[in-house]
């Protein structure tokens, strides 16, 4: 774990600048596979913050800040809501137990929620006719309250927010910077929330994975950063949503999350 997670930071990071998909797209589930859910998402949303704000000061000169207003002023209200149904669940969700093909599982409500939010990701990256679907510019409201309050939910709000903005006339420089800039909004609305209701020690006990894993993702940012071009990775991101699928499964199995 101490060297598979920064590896994986890494190369998100990296890829996050060109591919398409968002780096919280691909943390949460690497997070989902050592640690409890809520804590998952929390710990994701650290490196996601920090490299947020790393990459907001090689960017930043590109914002549009018509659209960062606009979009932003929705997912910021909603990821409050959404971080605090997550803080909510973390502490009342119920067991669920099932029996599929004569085997007994358990699983939680918190658990089948979140899967099935994974799950709907990984579709959008895996069907084209999903990731090809856009909207107009006049929606921009209802996309920050979307994927503002996915973000605030379960740390997915990247491929909503691209729905979103894909039509809203910015350049390749300007659709980054603004994105990242919407994601750091998103980001230090949830964060603290996550963070009310857990102790202090998760985040010691956890702070060298932070570190390294944070410290990679810087990396992967300013190598990611010289190469600053909207280029799609198809093969790429179909492995990222088969493996995004997977885990979505595993979690809503209650074999992953607990």
């Amino acid at each position: 774990m101490d060297y598979f997670i920064p590896l994986i930071a890494f190369f998100a990071s990296l890829l996050t600048f060109f591919s398409g998909f968002g780096l919280g797209t691909i943390m949460v589930p690497v997070f989902l596979l050592f640690f409890p859910v809520d804590l998952a998402i929390a710990l994701a949303g650290i490196v996601h913050l920090l490299t947020n704000l790393f990459k907001i000061s090689l960017v930043r000169q590109f914002i549009d800040k018509e659209v960062l207003v606009r979009f932003g002023s929705g997912a910021l209200i909603a990821a409050y809501f959404g971080a605090e149904l997550l803080k909510r669940l973390s502490g009342s969700a119920r067991s669920v137990h099932y029996e599929f093909a004569g085997y007994v599982g358990e699983t939680s409500t918190l658990n089948l929620l979140i899967a099935a939010l994974l799950f709907t990701f990984a579709m959008i990256e895996l069907l084209p006719f999903i990731k090809s679907f856009s909207v107009s510019k006049d929606k921009l409201i209802v996309g920050g309250i979307l994927s503002g309050f996915s973000g605030g939910l379960s740390g997915h709000q990247g491929a909503l927010r691209t729905i979103f903005l894909v039509k809203a006339g910015m350049s390749t420089e300007a659709f980054i910077a603004t994105g990242i800039s919407i994601a750091l909004i998103v980001d230090l609305t949830r964060i603290p929330i996550y963070f009310s209701g857990m102790e202090g020690a998760t985040i010691l006990d956890n702070a060298w994975l932070l570190s390294s894993a944070t410290g990679a993702a810087f990396l992967g940012a300013l190598i990611g950063r010289r190469f600053l071009k909207k280029v799609k990775i198809a093969s790429l991101q179909t492995l990222v949503g088969i493996l995004i699928l997977i885990v979505s499964i595993l979690l809503g199995m209650g074999i992953l999350g607990h």
